[in-house]
């Protein structure tokens, strides 16, 4: 498989070569399902069924380093991120006794990107507890950054019982877009936005929005992880993907669900993050109300019951990637409350 594989990367390569849309040599070029990329452990695959398609969930599962702790921390990552995204947490919590999981949804990075696939929260949810329950864990710690914060959230309402503490790191879905006022894009209009996606857009998007305009060397990693994956021979089923999982984000808030959580949570917020989906095509009046995450963060943790909220001063929308020592030991001492 591997090679014949490798086969159809090189001949898609050459065929984007012909075509006069020639990458530049040290442009990376990943499969569809994220071939080639180097993950921080070793990846494994979940095999299963949903909606009559045969898919796969790439995931981590690292065990605990020296003395267990018997606790299982899953790990779900945002929009922009992977599984990968989050290896020196991963580092930290197993080195304090914690086995960790961390899956690809499907749609993202190593897992399959589907032709067809009606994506919702509760779906991807769902995916996620059929992963868990194959590998018999019954219970167990759910952090979710970003986009993975909403699924968190979503997860943790439909599996309360399963669920001993749930952590949001700098979750989108704090607010509803659209009701403020977000213009609706259809998923059509995602897929050309999608296509058009660059290392550089990449780049600048992250630097603005995510990083406060403080770059690292590091970070370029992570640019060159979804840039390869858009430069790839499955460039097209990635941005379908990408619009259809845009959609879900933009459609489907959590926000007035909040309430209902009945698990032990804690908000960990950089106060600096601006992610709102669609402030790019807002009018100036509604772009400047929302993605205020200094204000969203102390609104949110009223919200949930008895939530504890922890602020990062000035850091942006990934701390854990932004100062991972001072995110782990902040999550490490929230874990062991």
């Amino acid at each position: 498989m591997l090679p014949r594989f490798k086969v159809l990367f090189y001949a898609a390569v050459l065929s984007f070569s012909f075509s006069g849309s020639i990458m530049a040599a040290d442009a990376p070029a990943y499969g569809p399902q994220l071939q080639g990329f180097d993950y921080p452990f070793p990846l494994k695959q979940f095999s299963f069924s949903s909606q009559g398609a045969p898919l796969q969930m790439g995931y981590l599962d690292v065990a605990p380093a020296g003395h267990k702790n018997g606790q299982t921390v899953v790990l779900m990552h945002g929009k922009n991120f992977c599984a990968a995204t989050w290896g020196d947490t991963i580092s930290a919590l197993v080195s304090h006794g914690y086995r960790v999981i961390a899956p690809d949804q499907v749609g993202f990075c190593s897992s399959t990107k589907p032709s067809h696939y009606q994506y919702s929260f509760q779906q991807l949810a769902t995916n996620t507890h059929e992963l868990l329950k194959n590998l018999k864990i019954s219970k167990a710690v759910i952090v979710g950054h970003s986009t993975g914060g909403m699924l968190a959230t979503r997860y943790s309402l439909m599996y309360a019982p399963e669920v001993s503490k749930l952590v949001l790191v700098n979750p989108i879905g704090l607010e509803d877009w659209k009701a403020k006022g977000v213009p609706y894009r259809t998923v059509d209009q995602w897929y050309d936005r999608e296509l058009k996606t660059s290392a550089d857009s990449i780049k600048q998007y992250e630097l603005k929005t995510y990083y406060v305009n403080k770059w690292k060397p590091e970070y370029d990693r992570w640019v060159d992880m979804l840039a390869g994956l858009n430069n790839g021979p499955g460039h097209k089923l990635v941005a379908w993907n990408s619009a259809l999982i845009y959609d879900m984000i933009f459609t489907q808030p959590v926000f007035y669900e909040f309430k209902n959580l009945r698990v032990p949570t804690t908000l960990i917020i950089g106060t600096a993050d601006t992610t709102a989906i669609g402030s790019d095509i807002a009018p100036p009046a509604v772009k400047a109300k929302i993605g205020h995450y200094n204000v969203l963060g102390k609104q949110v943790a009223k919200l949930i019951p008895h939530a504890k909220l922890i602020e990062f001063k000035g850091l942006g929308h990934a701390p854990q990637m932004e100062e991972p020592e001072k995110f782990n030991a902040t999550l490490l001492k929230t874990l062991a409350r």
